[in-house]
């Protein structure tokens, strides 16, 4: 086709022959305030379509009266990184900026829209990227969805950005197309169950009539496992065919919904092809599930139960836990599982009744410190949150095999801010928080902290480590049920006691295969040990120490056992000889680098002007020798 012959010679081979298309690239668009202007400005990230040399792609926007069209390039580098950044919108007609809130105004308003920016096809083992075409825009546009679920976004929540952009609604974080691909799917599980339960019985397989919720195991139990596997692999099409999918350029693929947990705002998005072979496509899924379910051993059994985690644990005896609590007000759980839950109460609700009696996942018992559900009162939220921990810990040292470690894992700082496309807002809440009050909460119940190591749990490519200082280790702290007639210990008393038994624990520690950008996080482990020890630990007025105050004593005692081992070595040196035993010259995350100086007393700022380090898009390297 012509659109095709304009992407030139990186795209010859593909001229002439039928493609698959594998997504439409969208950009949201408002009307341009400047009355000189009125043009639909489109608001886009950035207009790069593929960074890998032999394919460099990108989209160049053409302006033309009021409106905008895209065309598709090959080599080189957009005139224009985006139109969109932290500070606000910049019209590509007339170059006047836009702030957010002529933005806001219009999506509130319902005039926000969207244009198609570009087409990605793929042939035999060949991608393309093609400017979009009026049959393609036309089909788009013809897509009409019935019987779509038709419930509320949360006027608040932690990790939401849309709402302020006129999306209230679940349905408006998808595209017509989009909600006829998920309706018909979700249709398609109650079919897909009705023929298998009669190919079931068919084959003589023994039916009592009781589905999987009454705990059967005949016919009927088995085609609602198969549905309930199916309607999973819709969930998992809805993460990928939502308006806040966006392009990744470095890939050449979609980036999902769920990049990180939250809804924030997507101004250029990816909508997939559910019938494709790439990214996006409905057959992931399932294959997901297939993998899962032939890994499982042949005959083992287990169940899931839905519980208040403060409530008692019935039904099994002397459990071993194993959890990964709430972070304090970091994540909005029940608000973001809605996303997921509208459709599987779609195309599952029908198995599981009772699970899916409600219109949206219950939410009051939710534990997690979110003011807007208390009015806005930050001391209420937290309230209700440390009481909630301290309950569920409660309980599981009631009911904990004490043979056994109870576990717990925690992400000890997952980013120092969060990557926010539509405006410059941090996130207000320290993770140390959170850290802090599940260590008081276990210490309270009755545990004892026996260890703390870090774990590399995180996705070194995901989402929220790309250009932010995100750690890439979590902590799985071990406990044990601490003595009823522990003793009593004064402030000197347990200060003492970490100077004798602090450098053993290091050494062991050093020996063993801990990175030295994680060891001030796993001395936390023999440190809190000590204190949580003894029943309580008593400052000089006769008050009980703080976890706080005792993580800054740990701390300290840590900083001198280091200082002894390191000699005379100012903080700069100390850190750079850590840093070089784990990576040598090579450069390695910002998060790594911020946590060690932290636990060497100094910043990375300082190490800059020093001038031993290089700090750019998320990486740290050390400055070698000149020759």
């Amino acid at each position: 086709t012509p659109e095709m012959a304009k992407s030139r010679d990186d795209l010859k081979g593909l001229v002439g022959r039928e493609l698959t298309v594998i997504a439409w690239l969208w950009a949201r668009t408002v009307r341009c305030p400047n009355p000189a202007c009125g043009a639909m400005m489109p608001l886009v990230r950035s207009f790069m379509l593929s960074t890998k040399k032999e394919k460099e792609a990108w989209v160049e926007p053409i302006a033309e009266n009021e409106s905008v069209r895209f065309e598709v390039r090959v080599k080189g580098s957009p005139k224009i990184e985006g139109t969109v950044n932290r500070k606000g919108a910049t019209c590509v007609a007339c170059k006047s900026p836009v702030p957010f809130d002529h933005v806001r105004h219009e999506g509130q308003a319902g005039r926000m829209e969207a244009e198609m920016m570009a087409i990605v096809a793929e042939g035999n083992n060949a991608r393309g990227y093609l400017s979009p075409t009026r049959d393609q825009e036309s089909i788009a546009a013809k897509a009409q969805p019935k019987n779509v679920p038709d419930t509320a976004l949360p006027s608040q929540a932690l990790g939401f950005r849309v709402q302020a952009y006129g999306i209230t609604s679940h349905r408006d974080l998808f595209t017509p197309r989009q909600l006829v691909a998920l309706t018909t799917f979700s249709d398609l599980v109650g079919e897909a169950r009705e023929r298998v339960l009669k190919d079931a019985r068919a084959s003589g397989m023994a039916d009592d009539r009781k589905g999987i919720d009454e705990g059967g195991l005949g016919a009927t139990a088995y085609a609602d496992a198969v549905a309930t596997y199916l309607a999973f692999a819709v969930d998992k099409g809805a993460d990928y065919w939502s308006t806040i999918c966006s392009w990744n350029a470095p890939r050449d693929g979609i980036r999902d919904t769920f990049a990180r947990q939250a809804i924030p705002m997507v101004w250029d998005f990816a909508e997939a092809n559910p019938l494709s072979d790439s990214s996006g496509n409905f057959s992931v899924g399932i294959e997901q599930a297939c993998e899962m379910l032939m890994a499982i051993p042949v005959g083992a059994m287990g169940f899931a139960k839905q519980l208040d985690a403060t409530a008692a644990i019935n039904g099994v005896a002397s459990p071993v836990v194993s959890t990964d609590p709430p972070y304090y007000d970091n994540i909005g759980y029940a608000d973001l599982s809605d996303f997921f839950y509208v459709w599987l109460r779609r195309s599952a609700g029908n198995i599981c009744a009772q699970l899916f009696s409600t219109l949206l996942v219950p939410k009051a018992q939710e534990l997690v410190a979110t003011p807007y559900r208390f009015g806005g009162s930050k001391e209420k939220a937290q309230r209700f949150f440390e009481e909630g921990l301290g309950k569920a810990f409660a309980r599981m040292r009631e009911a904990h095999n004490p043979a056994y470690p109870l576990t717990v894992f925690y992400a000890f700082k997952q980013a120092e801010e969060e990557d926010n496309e539509d405006e410059d807002e941090a996130s207000s809440t320290l993770i140390s928080t959170g850290w802090e009050t599940m260590l008081e909460g276990l210490i309270r119940a009755g545990f004892q902290i026996t260890g703390t190591w870090p774990m590399r749990t995180e996705r070194g490519g995901r989402s929220i480590s790309v250009g932010t200082n995100a750690l890439a280790s979590s902590v799985v702290l071990a406990c044990r049920q601490r003595p009823d007639d522990a003793p009593l210990a004064t402030r000197r008393e347990f200060v003492e006691t970490l100077r004798k038994e602090l450098p053993t624990a290091l050494k062991n520690l050093q020996h063993g295969s801990i990175a030295p950008v994680d060891l001030a996080q796993a001395a936390i482990g023999p440190g809190m040990a000590v204190f949580s020890r003894y029943a309580k630990v008593l400052e000089t007025d006769g008050s009980e120490m703080r976890v706080r105050t005792a993580l800054g004593l740990i701390n300290q005692a840590l900083d001198e056992i280091l200082a002894a081992q390191e000699g005379e070595y100012d903080a700069e040196t100390r850190w750079a000889l850590a840093w070089f035993e784990q990576y040598g010259t090579a450069e390695g995350k910002f998060g790594d680098a911020e946590t060690l100086s932290r636990a060497k007393d100094t910043a990375v700022n300082a190490l800059e002007e020093a001038g031993i380090i290089k700090a750019k898009a998320g990486k740290v390297q050390l400055v070698p020798r000149e020759g």
